[in-house]
């Protein structure tokens, strides 16, 4: 665990340059716009260890898979994001010298991420080995206003010398992923232009032929008074130059303003014209009015979707910036965009897809962003239901049975571990959940009809035809399986799997009612499409959800994970002596299989999902036992646990998980920070507020919330989107605070108890529960 980044409740905030922390930075200080995204790499030269990166958004690579074996139904490729042009680079020399923070000596070092504004700043002082000192301030950012551009200001200050500063703006396309094999490039050359201070690179990926044009506009100014510049070219690289004679204090100011256009987007033999119409309006526009528009934006964006909390800078930080890099990271404005683990932050998990958006992102974007935001990442799914199928066939199934990939760009399955790709099933239940949660939330049965019946009927299918029947048990059993604890691999009726496949089968069958009885002549579209057979296929599907086995130990009264669990060298997690965790990186594979801890929340998630099933005593009594025996190894563990622990009225453990979410990158928990943000466990940070101490779920088509304020904080505050209602709840000891901003009433629950909340303030006593 790190704790280098000071407290502030708006800002990220590095001071003093440590070498050694620097590819931590640069996860930390990450910026985006749901477009493209940023590592904060520095725009000098810097020949530190580092890890330069550009994304752009839905473009990929189809890699080769990562095992030295094929078996039917496996994947054929590993997708991975690409490193795209680097659009920041400036090479500056100073009297021959370049300016590199590896090798002069830093001074006055600062580094902020303006999360209000979303903005990166950076100021330094740099003395070069021949006693020349500089300084140097850069603020840069990626519109949200235009998702196709970006922006840049560098200011460097002659200090202490009389001599020649040549600068050399730059965009670079010759660059390579971390994990490449031989420096092995992954993107050719197809077009570049300069005209004036203006540079124009199209590159193309290899396979995929996906065509992206980097444009960048540089403008330099010594004294205030704007220079010429000399075109630069090489293969794969066009670049801006000048050089100044400088004295003393003088100060040299460079705007640089740039896009990124896709073919996802535009016909690839219009993309160049594309650019220019897209720098030529950006650039009418300059620094400055762009840099208010996006704090104008952001300011926006916060007005809907803050959380403050008074009393806790750590955790008011914390909580901002979990919602800042969300925000950055999907914007809902393309249903061929989802959202990966390390959003445009890093290169690990090749920047797919995977469960965590439905199980965990979808809460966040329903309730703070337009609700075609999060209907966007249900259509994302539906447009892959036909290689969900597909996928499904190749495994073996049939009629029409679908499972959705592990890990996917475009709806194909591209994750290489065996026991993941055929064995995490449980994802299909992720998928059908946040069908059910989405309409819960936003009332739009509508979305059945058009989209989610056609989903369910197929991960019904494929449930129906997973399970087989144990003469021994008299019941339907699940074979061969790993659960969300991914310290398990091949085992058989995962509690959570088989409860996940139940309720599936159930609600499918719910469903189909819906849609007959919403739109008849839909509904016998979806029937003849799908080939559903209804009497037989609903009465198997009930059959299985009625008769499904679930492990059970009657000593511990809990849910077993799976069977077998109880086989298991029962150590406490608390008896584990500390040098031997994190258990990924210090104990072998076999080792961790063999052992009782979990990596994250497993029986405990499908308590959090079906919670309006258990009793508070059961509850506890899982909660205890399997708490005890997690090592907490995934971003997406605390944040359950946390949840769960404020519905039990544990203050502790509750206050314990969120900090350790919320904070879980900013402090680096998990030693892995370098690498990439986890950005879809950041949406847990979120839930552990509003659904763990505001304790806000949505009961018979009502609000409902149990408060729990934790003592670190005097009081809370958010503000959601429901229903096309605008609300703010604020919280303190005593109090539930709402103000409802719209023209219409609403009736909520606090401790099952109705009010009716008119527009306007509404003031809600509480006594929080003793259970």
């Amino acid at each position: 665990m790190k704790n280098y980044i000071k407290a502030d409740e708006w800002n990220i905030v590095e001071e003093g340059f440590d070498p050694h922390l620097n590819k931590i930075s640069e996860s930390l200080f990450s910026i985006g716009n749901g477009r493209m995204g940023q590592r904060a790499n520095f725009e000098e030269d810097y020949t530190g260890e580092t890890l330069q990166g550009n994304y752009v958004a839905g473009v990929y690579y189809p890699d080769k898979t990562r095992v030295g074996w094929w078996k039917n139904g496996y994947p054929e490729y590993f997708a991975k994001v690409l490193n795209a042009t680097n659009w920041i680079g400036l090479n500056i020399q100073i009297d021959g010298e370049t300016l590199d923070l590896n090798t002069a000596t830093v001074g006055d070092f600062k580094r902020v991420l303006n999360m209000k504004e979303g903005t990166l700043s950076r100021h330094f002082t740099a003395k070069l080995k021949s006693g020349k000192m500089v300084q140097v301030e850069s603020i840069r950012f990626c519109s949200i206003v235009d998702d196709e551009v970006a922006a840049l200001h560098y200011r460097i200050k002659a200090l202490n010398f009389k001599g020649q500063i040549s600068i050399t703006s730059f965009i670079d396309g010759d660059v390579k992923n971390q994990d490449s094999n031989y420096d092995e490039k992954f993107w050719e050359e197809v077009a570049q232009q300069q005209e004036k201070n203006t540079d124009y690179l199209v590159l193309r990926t290899k396979k995929t032929e996906f065509d992206v044009c980097t444009v960048s506009q540089t403008s330099i100014f010594k004294n205030a008074e704007l220079q010429t510049l000399s075109p630069v070219t090489k293969d794969k690289y066009l670049g801006q130059q000048a050089s100044f004679a400088v004295v003393q204090n003088e100060v040299i100011d460079l705007y640089k303003i740039a896009a990124n256009l896709s073919s996802q987007n535009y016909d690839k033999s219009d993309l160049l014209s594309a650019a220019k119409a897209t720098i030529l309006k950006a650039a009418e526009k300059g620094f400055e009015q762009l840099k208010q528009e996006q704090a104008i934006a952001w300011a926006q964006k916060w007005e809907e979707g803050d959380i403050v909390i008074e009393g806790d800078v750590a955790a008011q930080q914390a909580i901002r910036f979990n919602i800042f890099q969300l925000n950055q990271t999907y914007t809902g404005k393309d249903a061929r965009l989802n959202i990966g683990p390390k959003g445009f932050t890093g290169e690990k998990y090749g920047g797919s897809t995977y469960w965590d958006t439905e199980a965990y992102c979808i809460p966040f974007y329903l309730s703070v962003a337009p609700q075609e935001v999060a209907k966007n990442l249900l259509v994302y799914r539906y447009k892959h239901l036909d290689k969900a199928i597909e996928n499904a066939t190749k495994l073996g199934f049939n009629n029409g049975a679908a499972l959705y990939p592990m890990v996917t760009m475009n709806g194909e399955e591209c994750h290489n571990e065996w026991e993941i790709t055929f064995e995490e099933i449980h994802r299909n239940g992720a998928i059908a959940f946040a069908i059910f949660n989405y309409i819960r939330y936003t009332g739009d049965e509508r979305y059945l009809a058009d989209y989610g019946l056609e989903v369910l009927i197929g991960i019904a299918r494929f449930w129906k035809q997973r399970v087989n029947w144990s003469a021994e048990r008299n019941k339907f059993v699940m074979l061969g399986v790993t659960g969300p604890n991914e310290y398990e691999n091949n085992i058989n009726n995962n509690w959570y799997t088989n409860k996940l496949a139940a309720w599936c089968l159930t609600y499918a069958t719910e469903a189909a009612e819906k849609v007959k009885s919403l739109d008849p002549e839909q509904y016998l579209k979806i029937v003849e499409k799908t080939k559903l057979q209804e009497m037989s296929e609903f009465k198997d599907w009930n059959s299985v959800a009625t008769q499904m086995y679930y492990p059970y130990h009657e000593g511990e009264e809990v849910f077993l994970q799976q069977d077998g669990f109880m086989d298991k060298e029962q150590i406490l997690v608390k008896d584990l002596p500390a040098d031997q965790r994190p258990l990924n990186q210090k104990w072998s594979w076999d080792r961790i299989l063999r052992s009782c801890y979990i990596k994250q929340a497993d029986v405990l998630q499908g308590m959090y999902f079906f919670e309006e099933e258990f009793d508070l005593e059961t509850l506890r009594r899982n909660f205890n036992f399997y708490e005890s025996r997690t090592v907490h190894e995934s971003s997406l563990s605390p944040c359950v646990h946390s949840i769960l622990a404020a519905k039990l009225n544990d203050e502790e453990k509750a206050y314990e998980f969120y900090l350790r979410t919320a904070r879980l990158d900013l402090d680096d928990y998990n030693n892995d920070t370098e690498d990439g943000l986890h950005i879809t466990s950041m949406a847990g940070t979120w839930m552990s507020v509003v659904e763990g101490f505001a304790g806000m779920r949505v009961k018979e088509d009502k609000l409902a919330f149990q408060p729990f304020l934790p003592k670190n904080w005097a009081a809370f505050s958010f503000t959601i989107g429901f229903r096309g209602l605008q609300l703010k709840v604020q919280i303190n000891e005593s109090e539930l605070i709402i103000t409802n901003h719209s023209e219409e009433s609403l009736t909520l629950r606090v401790f099952e108890q109705e009010y009716a909340v008119p527009p306007g303030e509404k003031t809600i006593a509480y006594k929080t529960s003793l259970v």
